[in-house]
């Protein structure tokens, strides 16, 4: 059986990622470690250059057992991550890269959903920066933010936190029906499966695609 060591930065997201791979196939050991995005957010002494150290710190401890693979689920962590310098042996699974691979398949205009703002900027640069290693162009994408929710998430007000991103997915769609629209953070992914059942929509979240990748 392989074992991948996972990396969050909240552990709401282990309940997803026990939903989305086989753990028959596939054993997780889970490793969380909320403090870093919030120095990120709350301190303006906390810098990029301390904040991608800790990043290498936390992988290299992890990956130190006898792990074959390591899942990265925070998109300001893979957006923080030096592999050249990580020099790693065991092969680094981004969660956002499957999900990249979803939205440059989309021609309409579209929107990519945030509740973090402190996740758009990485998210959104890594996003362009795939789509160019595919020789792709991404003209009409626009990344947006549903105001006064991420901190709920943080205080594990999930129930709350679900509603309200749900309700925010729906304001945009009622008011343009034909918009096509994905979330950018695994902790959004509940309530973008309840807007697709209610109102017969498609809409991307990271947890589907990293699910399909793992078939």
């Amino acid at each position: 059986m392989n074992k991948i060591a996972c990396l969050h930065a909240h552990y709401s997201n282990i309940e997803y990622i026990q939903k989305a791979v086989d753990a028959s196939k596939v054993d997780l050991v889970h490793y969380v470690d909320p403090g870093l995005m919030g120095r990120m957010m709350s301190s303006t002494q906390f810098d990029r250059s301390q904040a991608c150290e800790k990043v290498i710190e936390q992988i290299r401890w992890m990956t130190q057992p006898d792990v074959d693979a390591l899942l990265i689920t925070c998109t300001n962590y893979i957006a923080l991550l030096d592999e050249d310098r990580l020099a790693a042996a065991i092969p680094i699974i981004k969660i956002d890269e499957p999900f990249f691979h979803h939205v440059c398949r989309i021609n309409e205009p579209q929107v990519i959903l945030f509740t973090n703002p402190a996740t758009v900027e990485g998210t959104m640069n890594r996003l362009y920066t795939y789509a160019a290693e595919q020789g792709l162009t991404l003209n009409d994408i626009h990344p947006r933010v549903i105001d006064h929710t991420f901190e709920l998430i943080m205080q594990g007000k999930k129930e709350q936190y679900k509603n309200e991103v749900a309700s925010g997915i729906k304001t945009l769609l009622s008011n343009d029906e034909r918009v096509k629209i994905s979330v950018a953070q695994l902790s959004m992914a509940d309530a973008a499966e309840i807007v697709e059942r209610e109102m017969g929509v498609e809409i991307g979240n990271p947890l589907k695609t990293l699910a399909a990748s793992f078939r």
